[in-house]
């Protein structure tokens, strides 16, 4: 499966060629008891560093 899910953070292990390669991702507020109106008021939760930076 090929993912439309694009990513521009090179430290998660589910980037690849700047998309997303996760089975799922969890999206949420990026802080709690806020009120969203843009993207940057949100944060992915399914980050996950990659072990391995080259």
């Amino acid at each position: 499966m090929v993912s439309n899910i694009k990513c521009t953070v090179e430290e998660c292990q589910y980037n690849e060629s700047d998309l997303c390669q996760a089975s799922t991702i969890k999206v949420q507020a990026g802080m709690q008891d806020h009120v969203i109106s843009t993207s940057h008021d949100t944060a992915c939760r399914t980050f996950t560093p990659k072990t391995n930076l080259s």
